[in-house]
């Protein structure tokens, strides 16, 4: 009987210890750096990590090192430097200020970020079709004319506040490209600075006297007084629009938006290829070739909004 228990001991020994040798050898460190916890962000990484479970890349075979920078950018060049010395398998950004940090701090392990507005122009990447370093990922990048258009349906909009802050790459960058097309559009685009909290108080209540509407570019500080620039926005009958669905959730009256888990899951195929063996330089950049128009009726009732029979037949998702 002794030998018997002996001999299945031995056994589970074995084949422990062959488990162990497989785990050692299949174990990867992926780490996850979220600039905040803004919605977009936790479900792009849901995304992500769905992606990858699928492909087998899953605890505890997978050690996940997960890190949010409460939108501190201080806060992520700190977590960027503990991840560089981590030696991760793979480091995955959410969001342009931390896919910044992380390209800048970390050159030797591949990064995959999403919930990127324009990589190129932000300088992460070279192009879109080779990131022509470490980096490779999906963009929330829509077409302008996409906004445009849809605002010209929903009303007569002739000028557009756009709410910005200097040094945010993703608000600047969305400026940029409203004027770009200001000309085509007929909107007069009205860049409006949002520099210090105070800022929201003291300068839109002007601004709502001279513009049909506010553009929200996902600005931290914009972000963070959301409710407010909406309520004000709503009361003088302004429309407000976003190109980030989680903005229009929080009270925002429309966007033309890309999924953020769908995005979150193109940046996990992305990761499965360079685990796989890819160079990240190797994989285009991409954004989402399917956009939803999404409405949000109680802002909608709020402001006692005119909706054109042409532009709810457009819309894809109601926020209720």
């Amino acid at each position: 009987m002794g030998t018997l228990r002996n001999l299945c001991l031995c056994v589970v020994f074995i084949s422990f210890t062959i488990l162990l040798s497989v785990n050692a050898w299949a174990e990867r460190k992926i780490g996850f750096l979220l600039f905040s916890d803004e919605t977009r962000y936790l479900e792009a990484a849901q995304g992500v990590k769905d992606k990858l479970a699928e492909a087998g890349y899953r605890e505890p075979n997978t050690q996940y090192i997960i890190a949010n920078a409460g939108a501190n950018k201080a806060k992520a060049v700190e977590l960027a430097q503990k991840f560089a010395a981590e030696k991760l398998d793979l480091i995955v950004a959410f969001g342009t200020s931390s896919a910044l940090i992380v390209a800048r701090e970390i050159k030797d392990v591949p990064i995959v970020f999403s919930i990127v507005y324009d990589p190129v122009n932000s300088g992460i990447a070279k192009s879109w079709k080779s990131s022509g370093n470490n980096t490779t990922g999906t963009s929330t990048l829509i077409p302008v004319e996409k906004i445009t258009d849809s605002l010209k349906l929903l009303g007569p909009i002739k000028r557009l506040a756009v709410l910005y802050t200097a040094g945010e790459k993703n608000s600047e960058d969305v400026l940029k490209n409203m004027q770009l097309v200001q000309a085509k559009s007929g909107i007069k685009i009205i860049p409006v600075l949002i520099a210090t909290d105070d800022d929201v108080d003291q300068l839109l209540p002007e601004v709502l006297h001279t513009v049909d509407g506010f553009y929200i570019t996902g600005s931290n500080l914009v972000n963070s007084r959301l409710g407010t620039i909406v309520d004000m926005a709503t009361r003088a009958g302004a429309v407000t629009v976003s190109h980030l669905e989680d903005l229009i959730e929080k009270g925002v009256l429309f966007g033309v938006c890309a999924d953020s888990y769908a995005l979150g899951r193109l940046a996990g195929e992305k990761a499965v290829k360079i685990l796989h063996g890819a160079k990240p330089s190797s994989l285009a950049i991409e954004p989402l070739t399917k956009f939803d128009v999404i409405l949000n009726m109680k802002t909608a009732r709020a402001g006692q909004f005119t909706l054109s029979p042409e532009f709810m037949r457009t819309v894809t998702k109601k926020v209720k």
